[in-house]
Order: structure tokens, then C-alpha cells, then sequence
């Protein structure tokens, strides 16, 4: 069975970032979009990424303008979370995360939740150190909502 350790996307700077870099981690694989409503979402996915990164806590930001939601450019929309949101998360060139074009890793973690389409931006996928899906998280799903999950699937002891 595949992995998110099977697939590669390109970074914002033409960088391949090769997801089997991230054994052993916890990701976050997250659509994003700069003229979206929840933009503000990435402010507090920065933060878990901050409080987290160190342990082992990656953020993998994908944008889409899937929904017509993003600015014309790679470029406008990795300036514009770096100056407006403060994100140093890794960001990708833009994807497809449905239809014929969809990013074959959107493919894969749609499969994987059993939930079909995504609807909509800011759709989250929590993945374990296996290189598993833990959950999908709705658009609407604030970032800070997650970080139970995220300490637990991070192997601490305690409980928040």
C-alpha cells in the first residue's frame, strides 16, 4: 500500500521535495489559497509548525486555485503567505487537487480518507510517522483544533 513517502512535489523555488524526507515525522498536508476566507488559517498552522517543528512536526502548504481563490502567480501567492501570515513552512508551486489535472498526492490522501472530493481550500490531511492518513480535517477545522492529535501522534506521554 502507498504512502505519502511515494510522491514528490516541487517547492516554490523549483526545489523537489521528495516526501519520503519526511520518515519518521508528522505532516500536515494542507490546500491552501491567499484570497480564501480561511486564509487566516495559516497564521495558526504557523504557529503549531513553530511549537512543533523542532519535534519532528512538518506543514507542507499545496496551493490551488482549484476554487478560484489564488493570486496569478507561484510567486504572488509564496509572498503573500510569507508577508501576510508570517508561514516559513515549505509551500509548493500551485496543484489541481480534483479532476483530471489533481496532484497525484491529493489522489492518494483522497483515497485514503474515503471522503472523496475536496470541497473546498484549507482541506487538512494529518499524517502519522508511518506515512499514514490519520485524519482529514474539514475546511473549516481551525489549526489549533488539531493539536491534540498532533502531540499525540508525536508520541508524547501526556495528554494537553
Amino acid at each position: 500500500m502507498k504512502t505519502i513517502y511515494d510522491y514528490q512535489e516541487t517547492e516554490m523555488s523549483g526545489k523537489t521535495i521528495d516526501l519520503s524526507e519526511f520518515k519518521d515525522k508528522v505532516v500536515i498536508i494542507v490546500n491552501t489559497a491567499s484570497k480564501c476566507g480561511l486564509a487566516p488559517q495559516l497564521e495558526g498552522l504557523e504557529e503549531l509548525y513553530k511549537k512543533y517543528h523542532d519535534e519532528g512536526l512538518v506543514i507542507l502548504g499545496l496551493p490551488s486555485n482549484q476554487f478560484h481563490q489564488e493570486l496569478a502567480t507561484d510567486e504572488e501567492a509564496d509572498d503573500y503567505c510569507r508577508i501576510h501570515y508570517g508561514v516559513t513552512f515549505p509551500m509548493t508551486k500551485r496543484v489541481a487537487v480534483n479532476g483530471d489535472n489533481e496532484d497525484p498526492l491529493f489522489a492518494h490522501l483522497k483515497e485514503e480518507s474515503g471522503h472523496g472530493k475536496i470541497k473546498w481550500n484549507y482541506t487538512k490531511f494529518l499524517i502519522g510517522k508511518d506515512g499514514k492518513l490519520i485524519h482529514r480535517y474539514a475546511p473549516i477545522t481551525k489549526p489549533e483544533s488539531m493539536e491534540e492529535a498532533i502531540y499525540t501522534a508525536l508520541n508524547k506521554k501526556s495528554v494537553l
